[in-house]
């Protein structure tokens, strides 16, 4: 897909300004300016905060009743029900409460939602199961922020509740008025939305702190730790809540939430735990996903655990990945790591099938704003995924569901300039229920509204101003190759860990030679290139269709992320193409 290539420029004085302010070279600068980090200090805090750094937990809204409605069940010996998600967010996040109030001496248990029989979200089968079992208190993670009639239904049964969740309120838009006084002249002002939340002993939720960009961003696993965090601080709880931050680690990866702030010091810290492999569970998983004794960095997590975990929720339920998170012995966990394994592979089929079905169904229709797909013969748990590969190959938001009984249940998925969690709230005559984030949601409706819904989708999107069409790369800096050196790549280290909020760094250089080129693996392109008397391997994934326009002649520009190749033991540096066009 054609992308636009646009380079990020700063005055060059105060690159260099800033670079020795703050002590690093003047390209970690550039790529730091990019962030939106321009002091010294803030520039320091982002390279080597610890875990020292972390937010105050008490001073998040609802937090301090939270803990003291936690503590008066745990002296009271009420029963204590964690209601999670089926995702690895959720999961993780059950898991860290479950395990800390169980420490802390609380009579704990937990429900998770089956994707099939309860749907997504903090549901009145919560309820039912807390009635059961005589429960005093649930605390939500992960999910019930939109829950009003279950919160309700909570109150009713004389039921305690606490949600603790990440996902975006529903909000109720405000009406403009028309100032009569002759100050303004009559010009209108629009006051603030209304909030509408769940009636609860504490509404936790990080979305409702508007000014407080170290912790907005939290996963709900992120959330779960600072609870226990709060628990700890406040003197309640006799333990670390760092045991706990491999857990919050894979939530906050698995949930794409940004790398910023609080999450950034999670996931550093947790990334270090994951390698020592103390928790049996993680470790069998990371054996069979093949990353044991390698760097343990948050990519590499996108592409190993998180898909293994999330297979037992798409395909089935998710005890047994509470159950190898909460193990202690090292032959239950490397079962069930074994189990998620052929789960994980059996998705991975169903997954290829229904994306070659969907993208069929797109051949021969004019090209649509937003994608609405759906069939019966689809599989409900594996939705999400096929949507995000539609709308990486379309550059289009994507809508898949599976149709049961009338009903089709979907996940949305969409492009950065484009709410889909907004643009779902403007369709919500036409739904059954929906959920989520800026780019993710979830939702159900009658199968008979499809039409309907992608129609108005498509009238929103095509409304909505300063929609971008055309994907860009934003490269960080224009470079030379001469600029690629161990040296860079040691400072590179500091930037991580990378993944949403703060991607890989992409460069740009012109006027390349291709001294070589050859396709390698499946549809790979490998080259070498030269630029003056620099030479240095490449390597494009996927890009093996591409060689057809190279000769030994070429002179091209290129877009690039430098990187370190191990092979035989060796190292070398390399780049890794994202794109390349013939020099102008």
């Amino acid at each position: 897909m054609q992308k636009r290539w646009l380079v990020n420029r700063t005055n060059p004085d105060f690159i260099q300004y800033l670079s020795k302010t703050a002590s690093i070279s003047p390209i970690i600068t550039q790529i730091m300016v990019n962030r939106g980090i321009k002091t010294a200090p803030d520039i320091a805090r982002f390279l080597h905060g610890d875990i020292q750094d972390l937010s105050d937990s008490i001073c998040i809204p609802g937090m301090r009743a939270a803990v003291e409605r936690i503590i008066r069940a745990i002296n009271r010996k009420e029963k204590i029900l964690i209601h999670g998600d089926y995702d690895v967010d959720g999961i993780c996040a059950t898991v860290i409460l479950h395990q800390a109030i169980q420490a802390m001496g609380g009579d704990c248990r937990y429900f998770i939602p089956n994707r099939f029989k309860h749907g997504y979200g903090f549901n009145p089968e919560g309820v039912t199961v807390a009635e059961q079992q005589a429960v005093g208190l649930i605390i939500t993670v992960d999910c019930g922020i939109t829950a009003l009639d279950t919160a309700a239904l909570c109150r009713a049964k004389g039921i305690d509740l606490i949600v603790t969740d990440h996902h975006e309120p529903i909000r109720k838009p405000a009406v403009n008025i028309l100032n009569q006084s002759s100050d303004t002249g009559g010009v209108a002002s629009k006051p603030a939305d209304t909030v509408l939340l769940p009636d609860a002993v504490a509404v936790i939720n990080p979305k409702l702190m508007a000014d407080t960009p170290t912790l907005r961003f939290l996963s709900g696993a992120g959330i779960a730790l600072k609870l226990v965090q709060a628990l700890v601080s406040e003197g309640y709880a006799r333990m670390s809540y760092l045991d706990f931050v491999d857990l919050a680690t894979l939530g906050t990866v698995a949930d794409m939430v940004p790398l910023r702030g609080d999450n950034r010091i999670i996931v550093r810290e947790g990334l270090s735990r994951i390698a020592q492999g103390t928790r049996p569970g993680i470790r069998a998983l990371a054996a069979i996903a093949g990353i044991s004794g390698k760097e343990v960095k948050a990519g590499r997590l996108s592409f190993s655990l998180i898909p293994r975990m999330n297979a037992a929720g798409r395909l089935g339920d998710t005890h047994d990945v509470i159950e190898m998170l909460s193990t202690d012995s090292s032959d239950r966990a490397e079962q069930i790591a074994l189990r998620l394994d052929t789960l994980n592979t059996e998705r991975q089929e169903i997954e290829e099938k229904m994306f070659q079905e969907a993208v069929g169904m797109l051949q021969g229709r004019d090209a649509l704003s937003v994608i609405v797909l759906a069939s019966e013969l689809w599989h409900q748990g594996v939705n999400g995924i096929v949507a995000s590969r539609l709308v990486e190959q379309t550059y289009r938001p994507a809508i898949v569901c599976a149709i049961e009984d009338g009903i089709a249940k979907g996940s949305a998925r969409s492009i950065p300039s484009f709410d889909i969690c907004t643009a779902l709230a403007d369709c919500s005559e036409l739904l059954l229920g929906f959920g989520g984030h800026h780019q993710a949601a979830g939702l159900r409706l009658e199968a008979a509204n499809l039409h309907a819904l992608g129609k108005k989708l498509c009238t929103l999107f095509d409304e909505t101003e300063d929609v971008e069409r055309i994907p860009s790369l934003a490269i960080d800096a224009d470079v030379s190759l001469a600029d690629i050196t161990g040296g860079l790549m040691r400072d590179f280290r500091l930037l991580e860990p990378l993944g949403s909020g703060n991607p890989e760094p992409l460069f740009g250089s012109k006027m390349l030679s291709v001294d070589s080129s050859r396709i390698v693996g499946n549809n790979h392109l490998k080259m070498k290139l030269r630029q003056k008397s620099y030479v240095i391997d490449a390597i494009g994934f996927g890009l093996g269709q591409d060689r057809g326009h190279l000769d030994v002649s070429t002179t091209i520009d290129a877009v690039y992320t430098p990187s370190i190749n191990e092979w035989n033991g060796r190292q070398s540096l390399q780049l890794i193409i994202k794109a390349f066009r013939p020099s102008l």
